[in-house]
Protein backbone atom coordinates (compact mmCIF):
# COMPACT_ATOMS: atom_id res chain seq x y z
CA UNK A 1 0.00 0.00 0.00
CA UNK A 2 2.80 2.34 -0.92
CA UNK A 3 2.48 5.87 -2.22
CA UNK A 4 2.54 6.16 -5.99
CA UNK A 5 2.22 9.36 -7.95
CA UNK A 6 2.00 10.00 -11.66
CA UNK A 7 2.57 13.68 -12.34
CA UNK A 8 2.22 16.33 -15.05
CA UNK A 9 0.43 15.13 -18.17
CA UNK A 10 -0.13 11.53 -17.08
CA UNK A 11 -3.89 11.89 -17.35
CA UNK A 12 -3.67 13.12 -20.91
CA UNK A 13 -0.70 11.10 -22.12
CA UNK A 14 -2.97 8.26 -23.21
CA UNK A 15 -5.19 10.53 -25.28
CA UNK A 16 -5.39 10.23 -29.00
CA UNK A 17 -4.26 13.74 -30.07
CA UNK A 18 -0.56 13.95 -30.91
CA UNK A 19 1.51 15.78 -28.26
CA UNK A 20 2.43 19.27 -29.38
CA UNK A 21 -0.69 19.78 -31.52
CA UNK A 22 -3.20 22.50 -30.75
CA UNK A 23 -5.91 19.93 -29.98
CA UNK A 24 -3.60 18.21 -27.52
CA UNK A 25 -2.70 21.48 -25.77
CA UNK A 26 -6.37 22.45 -25.43
CA UNK A 27 -7.30 19.07 -23.99
CA UNK A 28 -4.47 19.25 -21.47
CA UNK A 29 -5.56 22.75 -20.45
CA UNK A 30 -9.17 21.61 -19.89
CA UNK A 31 -8.45 18.36 -18.03
CA UNK A 32 -8.83 18.49 -14.25
CA UNK A 33 -6.26 17.13 -11.83
CA UNK A 34 -7.12 13.81 -10.21
CA UNK A 35 -6.29 12.62 -6.70
CA UNK A 36 -7.14 9.03 -5.77
CA UNK A 37 -6.88 7.97 -2.14
CA UNK A 38 -7.35 4.24 -1.57
CA UNK A 39 -7.21 2.97 1.98
CA UNK A 40 -7.30 -0.61 3.20
CA UNK A 41 -10.09 -2.43 5.03
CA UNK A 42 -12.64 0.42 5.15
CA UNK A 43 -16.26 -0.70 5.55
CA UNK A 44 -18.14 1.20 2.87
CA UNK A 45 -21.29 1.33 4.98
CA UNK A 46 -19.59 3.87 7.26
CA UNK A 47 -20.00 6.46 4.51
CA UNK A 48 -23.78 5.97 4.59
CA UNK A 49 -26.56 6.43 7.14
CA UNK A 50 -26.84 5.15 9.84
CA UNK A 51 -23.33 3.70 9.80
CA UNK A 52 -21.77 7.14 9.57
CA UNK A 53 -23.23 8.02 12.97
CA UNK A 54 -20.97 5.64 14.91
CA UNK A 55 -17.74 7.59 14.33
CA UNK A 56 -16.84 11.15 13.37
CA UNK A 57 -15.51 11.22 9.80
CA UNK A 58 -15.49 14.94 8.96
CA UNK A 59 -13.66 14.74 5.65
CA UNK A 60 -15.70 11.83 4.31
CA UNK A 61 -18.74 13.91 5.26
CA UNK A 62 -17.12 16.86 3.47
CA UNK A 63 -16.89 14.76 0.31
CA UNK A 64 -20.47 13.55 0.72
CA UNK A 65 -21.78 17.10 0.93
CA UNK A 66 -19.66 18.43 -1.93
CA UNK A 67 -19.72 15.47 -4.26
CA UNK A 68 -21.26 12.12 -5.17
CA UNK A 69 -21.50 9.07 -2.90
CA UNK A 70 -21.98 5.63 -4.44
CA UNK A 71 -24.25 3.72 -2.09
CA UNK A 72 -23.60 0.26 -3.52
CA UNK A 73 -19.89 0.02 -4.36
CA UNK A 74 -18.15 -3.35 -4.14
CA UNK A 75 -14.70 -4.83 -4.29
CA UNK A 76 -14.07 -7.31 -7.09
CA UNK A 77 -12.09 -9.51 -4.71
CA UNK A 78 -12.09 -9.04 -0.92
CA UNK A 79 -8.32 -9.23 -0.48
CA UNK A 80 -5.63 -6.61 -0.98
CA UNK A 81 -3.65 -7.28 -4.17
CA UNK A 82 -6.31 -8.49 -6.64
CA UNK A 83 -8.71 -5.75 -5.57
CA UNK A 84 -6.06 -3.08 -6.16
CA UNK A 85 -5.17 -4.75 -9.44
CA UNK A 86 -8.82 -4.34 -10.42
CA UNK A 87 -8.37 -0.59 -10.07
CA UNK A 88 -5.83 -0.33 -12.86
CA UNK A 89 -5.00 -3.67 -14.51
CA UNK A 90 -8.04 -3.91 -16.77
CA UNK A 91 -6.31 -6.08 -19.32
CA UNK A 92 -6.34 -8.92 -16.78
CA UNK A 93 -9.41 -10.98 -15.98
CA UNK A 94 -10.52 -11.16 -12.37
CA UNK A 95 -9.39 -14.76 -12.24
CA UNK A 96 -5.90 -13.73 -13.33
CA UNK A 97 -5.90 -10.96 -10.73
CA UNK A 98 -6.61 -13.58 -8.10
CA UNK A 99 -3.75 -15.70 -9.35
CA UNK A 100 -1.47 -12.66 -9.21
CA UNK A 101 -2.22 -12.49 -5.51
CA UNK A 102 -1.50 -16.17 -5.05
CA UNK A 103 1.81 -15.76 -6.85
CA UNK A 104 2.92 -12.59 -5.16
CA UNK A 105 1.98 -13.12 -1.55
CA UNK A 106 3.91 -15.03 1.09
CA UNK A 107 5.07 -18.63 0.93
CA UNK A 108 2.82 -19.31 3.89
CA UNK A 109 -0.24 -18.11 1.98
CA UNK A 110 0.62 -20.20 -1.08
CA UNK A 111 0.85 -23.32 1.06
CA UNK A 112 -2.27 -22.46 3.05
CA UNK A 113 -4.28 -21.81 -0.10
CA UNK A 114 -3.75 -25.43 -1.13
CA UNK A 115 -3.97 -27.24 2.20
CA UNK A 116 -7.42 -25.79 2.82
CA UNK A 117 -8.54 -28.79 0.75
CA UNK A 118 -7.25 -31.21 3.38
CA UNK A 119 -9.70 -32.35 6.03
CA UNK A 120 -8.32 -30.55 9.06
CA UNK A 121 -8.65 -27.15 10.68
CA UNK A 122 -5.65 -24.96 11.46
CA UNK A 123 -5.83 -21.50 12.99
CA UNK A 124 -3.90 -19.13 10.75
CA UNK A 125 -4.49 -15.86 12.62
CA UNK A 126 -4.07 -14.59 16.14
CA UNK A 127 -7.21 -14.05 18.18
CA UNK A 128 -8.43 -10.48 17.53
CA UNK A 129 -7.44 -8.12 20.33
CA UNK A 130 -7.28 -4.39 21.02
CA UNK A 131 -4.28 -2.29 21.92
CA UNK A 132 -4.75 1.21 23.32
CA UNK A 133 -2.19 4.01 23.41
CA UNK A 134 -3.33 5.95 26.52
CA UNK A 135 -2.54 9.36 25.07
CA UNK A 136 -5.25 11.92 24.29
CA UNK A 137 -2.79 13.91 22.17
CA UNK A 138 -1.41 11.03 20.06
CA UNK A 139 -2.69 11.65 16.54
CA UNK A 140 -0.11 9.75 14.52
CA UNK A 141 -0.58 6.10 15.40
CA UNK A 142 0.06 4.58 11.94
CA UNK A 143 3.40 6.28 11.30
CA UNK A 144 4.04 4.79 7.84
CA UNK A 145 0.72 6.01 6.50
CA UNK A 146 1.36 9.48 7.89
CA UNK A 147 4.81 9.48 6.31
CA UNK A 148 3.29 8.65 2.92
CA UNK A 149 0.64 11.31 3.43
CA UNK A 150 3.42 13.80 4.21
CA UNK A 151 5.23 12.76 1.03
CA UNK A 152 2.06 13.33 -1.00
CA UNK A 153 1.59 16.77 0.58
CA UNK A 154 5.23 17.63 -0.07
CA UNK A 155 4.86 16.70 -3.72
CA UNK A 156 1.70 18.79 -4.04
CA UNK A 157 3.48 21.81 -2.59
CA UNK A 158 6.76 21.44 -4.46
CA UNK A 159 5.66 20.06 -7.83
CA UNK A 160 1.94 20.24 -8.48
CA UNK A 161 1.45 23.81 -7.24
CA UNK A 162 4.08 25.09 -9.66
CA UNK A 163 3.02 23.15 -12.75
CA UNK A 164 0.40 24.40 -15.19
CA UNK A 165 -0.31 20.91 -16.54
CA UNK A 166 -2.82 18.51 -14.95
CA UNK A 167 -1.55 15.80 -12.64
CA UNK A 168 -2.69 12.49 -11.18
CA UNK A 169 -1.80 11.59 -7.59
CA UNK A 170 -2.47 8.20 -6.01
CA UNK A 171 -2.09 7.68 -2.27
CA UNK A 172 -2.41 4.16 -0.89
CA UNK A 173 -2.96 3.73 2.85
CA UNK A 174 -2.68 0.66 5.07
CA UNK A 175 -5.19 1.84 7.67
CA UNK A 176 -7.66 0.81 8.93
CA UNK A 177 -6.17 -2.65 8.43
CA UNK A 178 -5.46 -4.43 11.76
CA UNK A 179 -1.84 -4.39 12.91
CA UNK A 180 0.55 -7.38 13.14
CA UNK A 181 0.20 -9.43 16.33
CA UNK A 182 3.68 -10.55 17.41
CA UNK A 183 2.35 -11.39 20.88
CA UNK A 184 0.40 -14.26 19.29
CA UNK A 185 3.54 -15.93 17.99
CA UNK A 186 5.64 -16.16 14.88
CA UNK A 187 3.92 -15.64 11.49
CA UNK A 188 0.53 -15.13 13.11
CA UNK A 189 -0.83 -12.48 10.83
CA UNK A 190 -2.45 -9.19 11.79
CA UNK A 191 -5.21 -9.28 14.39
CA UNK A 192 -4.49 -6.27 16.62
CA UNK A 193 -6.84 -3.29 16.49
CA UNK A 194 -4.63 -0.45 17.72
CA UNK A 195 -5.45 3.18 18.34
CA UNK A 196 -5.00 6.05 20.80
CA UNK A 197 -7.36 7.81 23.16
CA UNK A 198 -7.35 10.74 20.75
CA UNK A 199 -9.07 8.70 18.04
CA UNK A 200 -11.16 6.57 20.38
CA UNK A 201 -12.89 9.73 21.56
CA UNK A 202 -14.24 10.16 18.02
CA UNK A 203 -16.32 6.97 18.42
CA UNK A 204 -19.91 6.98 19.72
CA UNK A 205 -19.88 3.86 21.92
CA UNK A 206 -23.65 3.95 22.41
CA UNK A 207 -24.16 3.68 18.65
CA UNK A 208 -21.99 0.57 18.27
CA UNK A 209 -24.06 -2.42 17.22
CA UNK A 210 -23.23 -5.84 18.65
CA UNK A 211 -23.65 -8.17 15.66
CA UNK A 212 -25.88 -11.20 15.98
CA UNK A 213 -24.09 -14.53 15.56
CA UNK A 214 -25.50 -17.83 14.43
CA UNK A 215 -24.69 -20.87 16.56
CA UNK A 216 -21.54 -22.61 15.37
CA UNK A 217 -23.65 -25.62 14.33
CA UNK A 218 -25.86 -23.37 12.15
CA UNK A 219 -23.05 -21.60 10.30
CA UNK A 220 -22.43 -22.15 6.61
CA UNK A 221 -19.48 -24.57 6.32
CA UNK A 222 -17.25 -22.01 4.60
CA UNK A 223 -18.12 -19.44 7.27
CA UNK A 224 -17.28 -21.90 10.01
CA UNK A 225 -13.94 -22.71 8.41
CA UNK A 226 -13.17 -19.00 8.07
CA UNK A 227 -14.12 -18.31 11.67
CA UNK A 228 -11.88 -21.11 12.87
CA UNK A 229 -8.86 -20.12 10.79
CA UNK A 230 -9.35 -16.53 11.98
CA UNK A 231 -9.35 -17.78 15.58
CA UNK A 232 -12.87 -16.56 16.27
CA UNK A 233 -14.74 -19.71 17.27
CA UNK A 234 -13.94 -19.27 20.97
CA UNK A 235 -15.94 -17.29 23.49
CA UNK A 236 -16.02 -13.49 23.24
CA UNK A 237 -17.74 -11.23 25.73
CA UNK A 238 -19.92 -8.40 24.49
CA UNK A 239 -17.35 -5.99 25.90
CA UNK A 240 -14.59 -7.63 23.81
CA UNK A 241 -16.70 -7.44 20.65
CA UNK A 242 -17.71 -3.84 21.31
CA UNK A 243 -14.09 -2.82 21.96
CA UNK A 244 -12.84 -4.47 18.78
CA UNK A 245 -15.49 -2.62 16.79
CA UNK A 246 -14.82 0.66 18.60
CA UNK A 247 -11.08 0.43 17.98
CA UNK A 248 -11.71 -0.35 14.33
CA UNK A 249 -13.92 2.72 14.01
CA UNK A 250 -11.22 4.81 15.70
CA UNK A 251 -8.74 3.55 13.10
CA UNK A 252 -11.21 4.68 10.43
CA UNK A 253 -11.22 8.13 12.02
CA UNK A 254 -7.44 8.30 11.70
CA UNK A 255 -7.76 7.28 8.06
CA UNK A 256 -10.28 10.07 7.53
CA UNK A 257 -7.77 12.55 8.98
CA UNK A 258 -5.18 11.57 6.34
CA UNK A 259 -7.79 12.09 3.63
CA UNK A 260 -8.42 15.45 5.24
CA UNK A 261 -4.78 16.50 5.11
CA UNK A 262 -4.81 16.01 1.34
CA UNK A 263 -8.07 17.92 0.93
CA UNK A 264 -6.87 20.79 3.11
CA UNK A 265 -3.60 21.02 1.19
CA UNK A 266 -5.42 21.13 -2.14
CA UNK A 267 -7.61 23.94 -0.82
CA UNK A 268 -4.65 25.85 0.60
CA UNK A 269 -2.86 25.65 -2.76
CA UNK A 270 -5.97 26.76 -4.64
CA UNK A 271 -6.12 23.39 -6.36
CA UNK A 272 -9.29 21.92 -4.84
CA UNK A 273 -11.65 23.52 -7.34
CA UNK A 274 -9.46 22.20 -10.19
CA UNK A 275 -9.14 18.63 -8.87
CA UNK A 276 -11.38 15.58 -8.91
CA UNK A 277 -10.86 13.73 -5.62
CA UNK A 278 -11.79 10.04 -5.42
CA UNK A 279 -11.81 8.08 -2.15
CA UNK A 280 -12.23 4.30 -2.02
CA UNK A 281 -10.79 1.16 -0.40
CA UNK A 282 -9.67 -2.27 -1.52
CA UNK A 283 -12.20 -4.09 0.72
CA UNK A 284 -13.94 -3.76 4.07
CA UNK A 285 -13.44 -5.25 7.54
CA UNK A 286 -15.67 -7.82 9.25
CA UNK A 287 -14.96 -6.36 12.73
CA UNK A 288 -16.59 -9.38 14.41
CA UNK A 289 -19.68 -9.58 12.22
CA UNK A 290 -20.58 -13.20 11.43
CA UNK A 291 -18.01 -14.27 14.07
CA UNK A 292 -15.08 -13.03 11.95
CA UNK A 293 -12.60 -10.23 11.61
CA UNK A 294 -10.43 -9.34 8.59
CA UNK A 295 -11.87 -9.59 5.06
CA UNK A 296 -11.95 -12.62 2.68
CA UNK A 297 -15.74 -12.81 2.77
CA UNK A 298 -18.64 -11.75 0.56
CA UNK A 299 -20.66 -10.37 3.46
CA UNK A 300 -21.34 -6.62 3.29
CA UNK A 301 -18.78 -5.75 5.97
CA UNK A 302 -16.03 -7.24 3.82
CA UNK A 303 -17.22 -6.70 0.24
CA UNK A 304 -18.94 -3.29 0.42
CA UNK A 305 -16.40 -0.49 -0.09
CA UNK A 306 -16.56 3.31 0.14
CA UNK A 307 -16.59 5.25 -3.12
CA UNK A 308 -16.91 9.02 -3.15
CA UNK A 309 -16.05 11.62 -5.81
CA UNK A 310 -15.98 15.40 -5.74
CA UNK A 311 -14.54 18.11 -7.93
CA UNK A 312 -15.22 20.09 -11.11
CA UNK A 313 -18.24 18.75 -12.96
CA UNK A 314 -19.16 16.21 -10.27
CA UNK A 315 -22.71 16.40 -8.93
CA UNK A 316 -22.96 17.86 -5.42
CA UNK A 317 -24.65 16.13 -2.46
CA UNK A 318 -25.87 13.25 -4.62
CA UNK A 319 -26.25 9.61 -3.59
CA UNK A 320 -26.11 7.10 -6.44
CA UNK A 321 -27.89 3.77 -5.80
CA UNK A 322 -26.50 1.99 -8.90
CA UNK A 323 -24.29 -1.05 -8.40
CA UNK A 324 -20.64 -0.14 -9.09
CA UNK A 325 -17.27 -1.71 -8.32
CA UNK A 326 -13.55 -1.07 -8.32
CA UNK A 327 -13.20 -2.00 -11.98
CA UNK A 328 -15.10 1.21 -12.73
CA UNK A 329 -12.20 3.37 -11.53
CA UNK A 330 -10.00 2.82 -14.59
CA UNK A 331 -12.70 3.65 -17.17
CA UNK A 332 -13.52 6.72 -15.08
CA UNK A 333 -9.90 7.86 -15.30
CA UNK A 334 -10.00 7.46 -19.08
CA UNK A 335 -13.25 9.41 -19.26
CA UNK A 336 -11.87 12.24 -17.13
CA UNK A 337 -8.96 12.48 -19.56
CA UNK A 338 -11.38 12.66 -22.50
CA UNK A 339 -10.47 9.22 -23.80
CA UNK A 340 -13.17 6.93 -25.18
CA UNK A 341 -13.61 3.91 -22.91
CA UNK A 342 -13.04 0.66 -24.84
CA UNK A 343 -16.03 -1.68 -24.73
CA UNK A 344 -13.65 -4.53 -23.90
CA UNK A 345 -13.14 -3.23 -20.36
CA UNK A 346 -14.98 -4.85 -17.48
CA UNK A 347 -16.02 -1.55 -15.86
CA UNK A 348 -17.88 1.62 -16.77
CA UNK A 349 -17.12 5.28 -16.30
CA UNK A 350 -18.64 6.64 -13.10
CA UNK A 351 -19.02 10.02 -14.82
CA UNK A 352 -22.13 8.72 -16.54
CA UNK A 353 -23.70 8.61 -13.04
CA UNK A 354 -21.97 11.48 -11.26
CA UNK A 355 -21.02 14.19 -13.77
CA UNK A 356 -23.03 17.38 -14.29
CA UNK A 357 -21.61 17.74 -17.76
CA UNK A 358 -22.08 15.12 -20.42
CA UNK A 359 -19.44 12.45 -20.35
CA UNK A 360 -17.74 11.35 -23.54
CA UNK A 361 -20.62 10.66 -25.93
CA UNK A 362 -19.21 7.31 -27.01
CA UNK A 363 -18.74 6.30 -23.39
CA UNK A 364 -22.29 7.26 -22.51
CA UNK A 365 -23.66 4.89 -25.14
CA UNK A 366 -22.10 1.85 -23.43
CA UNK A 367 -24.95 0.15 -21.51
CA UNK A 368 -24.25 -0.35 -17.79
CA UNK A 369 -24.94 -3.88 -16.57
CA UNK A 370 -27.20 -4.23 -13.49
CA UNK A 371 -24.90 -6.52 -11.53
CA UNK A 372 -21.50 -6.69 -9.83
CA UNK A 373 -19.17 -9.68 -9.68
CA UNK A 374 -16.67 -10.44 -6.93
CA UNK A 375 -14.58 -13.56 -6.34
CA UNK A 376 -12.05 -14.89 -3.85
CA UNK A 377 -9.60 -17.78 -3.99
CA UNK A 378 -7.23 -17.19 -1.07
CA UNK A 379 -6.55 -18.45 2.42
CA UNK A 380 -8.98 -18.42 5.36
CA UNK A 381 -11.72 -19.82 3.13
CA UNK A 382 -11.84 -23.46 2.13
CA UNK A 383 -13.56 -22.98 -1.23
CA UNK A 384 -13.33 -20.54 -4.11
CA UNK A 385 -16.10 -18.02 -3.62
CA UNK A 386 -18.17 -16.02 -6.12
CA UNK A 387 -20.64 -13.22 -5.43
CA UNK A 388 -23.22 -11.89 -7.84
CA UNK A 389 -24.98 -8.77 -6.54
CA UNK A 390 -28.13 -7.60 -8.32
CA UNK A 391 -30.86 -5.17 -7.18
CA UNK A 392 -32.02 -6.62 -3.82
CA UNK A 393 -30.27 -9.99 -4.13
CA UNK A 394 -26.85 -11.24 -3.20
CA UNK A 395 -26.04 -14.71 -4.50
CA UNK A 396 -22.87 -16.49 -3.31
CA UNK A 397 -21.66 -19.67 -4.99
CA UNK A 398 -18.75 -21.87 -3.96
CA UNK A 399 -16.25 -24.24 -5.57
CA UNK A 400 -17.87 -26.27 -8.37
CA UNK A 401 -21.39 -25.13 -7.56
CA UNK A 402 -22.43 -28.57 -6.32
CA UNK A 403 -20.19 -29.72 -3.46
CA UNK A 404 -20.84 -26.65 -1.28
CA UNK A 405 -24.30 -25.17 -0.76
CA UNK A 406 -24.85 -21.65 -2.11
CA UNK A 407 -26.16 -18.66 -0.19
CA UNK A 408 -28.90 -16.21 -1.15
CA UNK A 409 -29.70 -13.06 0.80
CA UNK A 410 -32.44 -10.49 0.28
CA UNK A 411 -30.60 -7.33 1.34
CA UNK A 412 -33.81 -5.29 1.29
CA UNK A 413 -35.31 -7.30 4.16
CA UNK A 414 -32.17 -8.86 5.66
CA UNK A 415 -29.34 -6.28 5.52
CA UNK A 416 -27.36 -8.17 8.17
CA UNK A 417 -27.36 -11.30 5.97
CA UNK A 418 -28.44 -13.68 8.71
CA UNK A 419 -30.95 -15.78 6.78
CA UNK A 420 -29.83 -17.87 3.83
CA UNK A 421 -32.95 -18.30 1.67
CA UNK A 422 -31.34 -20.24 -1.20
CA UNK A 423 -33.48 -23.36 -0.62
CA UNK A 424 -36.57 -21.29 0.20
CA UNK A 425 -36.51 -19.56 -3.19
CA UNK A 426 -35.16 -22.21 -5.61
CA UNK A 427 -36.31 -20.40 -8.75
CA UNK A 428 -34.42 -17.20 -7.85
CA UNK A 429 -31.40 -19.23 -6.77
CA UNK A 430 -31.38 -21.13 -10.07
CA UNK A 431 -31.85 -17.97 -12.13
CA UNK A 432 -28.99 -16.15 -10.39
CA UNK A 433 -26.74 -19.18 -10.65
CA UNK A 434 -27.37 -19.39 -14.38
CA UNK A 435 -26.64 -15.68 -14.69
CA UNK A 436 -23.38 -16.12 -12.76
CA UNK A 437 -22.36 -19.02 -15.01
CA UNK A 438 -23.06 -16.91 -18.08
CA UNK A 439 -20.64 -14.28 -16.74
CA UNK A 440 -17.93 -16.64 -15.52
CA UNK A 441 -17.55 -20.41 -15.79
CA UNK A 442 -16.91 -20.60 -12.08
CA UNK A 443 -16.60 -24.40 -11.74
CA UNK A 444 -13.83 -24.30 -14.35
CA UNK A 445 -12.14 -21.34 -12.65
CA UNK A 446 -12.32 -23.13 -9.28
CA UNK A 447 -10.70 -26.21 -10.79
CA UNK A 448 -7.97 -24.06 -12.34
CA UNK A 449 -7.23 -22.34 -9.03
CA UNK A 450 -7.23 -25.68 -7.25
CA UNK A 451 -4.77 -27.09 -9.76
CA UNK A 452 -2.53 -24.04 -9.44
CA UNK A 453 -2.54 -24.26 -5.64
CA UNK A 454 -1.75 -27.95 -5.75
CA UNK A 455 1.13 -27.45 -8.16
CA UNK A 456 2.57 -24.67 -5.99
CA UNK A 457 2.39 -26.82 -2.88
CA UNK A 458 3.99 -29.83 -4.51
CA UNK A 459 6.78 -27.71 -5.99
CA UNK A 460 7.44 -26.19 -2.58
CA UNK A 461 7.33 -29.60 -0.86
CA UNK A 462 9.84 -31.05 -3.28
CA UNK A 463 12.14 -28.05 -2.87
CA UNK A 464 12.23 -28.61 0.90
CA UNK A 465 13.58 -32.14 0.63
CA UNK A 466 14.38 -33.48 4.10
CA UNK A 467 13.54 -30.09 5.64
CA UNK A 468 9.86 -30.38 4.66
CA UNK A 469 8.60 -31.51 8.10
CA UNK A 470 10.45 -28.71 9.87
CA UNK A 471 9.42 -26.07 7.34
CA UNK A 472 5.72 -26.87 7.31
CA UNK A 473 5.66 -26.98 11.12
CA UNK A 474 6.86 -23.36 11.29
CA UNK A 475 4.37 -21.67 8.99
CA UNK A 476 1.67 -19.29 10.21
CA UNK A 477 -0.45 -22.12 11.62
CA UNK A 478 2.48 -23.49 13.63
CA UNK A 479 0.83 -23.43 17.07
CA UNK A 480 -2.06 -25.66 16.00
CA UNK A 481 0.16 -27.77 13.76
CA UNK A 482 2.59 -28.66 16.51
CA UNK A 483 -0.14 -30.15 18.69
CA UNK A 484 -0.33 -33.13 16.33
CA UNK A 485 2.33 -32.63 13.64
CA UNK A 486 2.45 -36.20 12.34
CA UNK A 487 -1.34 -36.46 12.15
CA UNK A 488 -1.50 -33.29 10.07
CA UNK A 489 1.39 -34.31 7.85
CA UNK A 490 -0.16 -37.73 7.27
CA UNK A 491 -3.48 -36.12 6.37
CA UNK A 492 -1.73 -34.25 3.57
CA UNK A 493 -0.01 -37.42 2.38
CA UNK A 494 -3.33 -39.31 2.35
CA UNK A 495 -5.00 -36.54 0.39
CA UNK A 496 -2.21 -36.53 -2.19
CA UNK A 497 -2.45 -40.29 -2.55
CA UNK A 498 -6.23 -40.16 -2.93
CA UNK A 499 -6.09 -37.36 -5.51
CA UNK A 500 -3.17 -38.03 -7.86
CA UNK A 501 -2.13 -35.05 -9.93
CA UNK A 502 -3.50 -35.03 -13.47
CA UNK A 503 -1.38 -34.52 -16.54
CA UNK A 504 -1.95 -30.95 -17.76
CA UNK A 505 -1.26 -30.10 -21.38
CA UNK A 506 -0.95 -26.94 -23.37
CA UNK A 507 0.04 -26.24 -26.97
CA UNK A 508 3.78 -26.47 -26.34
CA UNK A 509 4.51 -28.52 -23.23
CA UNK A 510 3.22 -31.32 -21.03
CA UNK A 511 3.39 -31.01 -17.24
CA UNK A 512 3.29 -33.95 -14.84
CA UNK A 513 2.93 -33.08 -11.16
CA UNK A 514 3.97 -35.69 -8.64
CA UNK A 515 4.78 -35.91 -4.95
Amino acid sequence: MLLLWVSAVAASALAAPTPGTREHEMRVARAPNVVIIASDSFDGRLTLQPGSQVVRLPFINFMRARGTTFLNAYTNSPICCPSRAALFRQFLTLRECSLIWLCSDTLSNRVEAWTRDVAFLLRQEGRPVVNLIPDKDRRRVMEKDWQNTDRAIGWLRQEAANDTKPFVLYLGLNLPHPYPSPSSGENFGASTFRTSLYWLEKVAYDAIKIPKWLALSEMHPVDYYSSYTKNCTGKFTEEEIKNIRAFYYAMCAETDAMLGEIILTLRELDLLQKTIVIYTADHGEMAMEHRQFYKMSMYEASAHVPLLMMGPGIKVNVQVPNLVSLVDIYPTMLDIAGIAVPQTLSGYSLLTLSSEASANEQTRKIPRLPWVLSEFHGCNANASTYMLRTDQWKYIAYADGASVQPQLFDLSSDPDELTNIATEFPEITYSLDQKLRSIINYPKVSASVHQYNRKQFITWKQSMGQNYSTAIAHLRWHQDWQKEPWKNENAIQQWLAAHPSPVAKDNKRTFLSYV
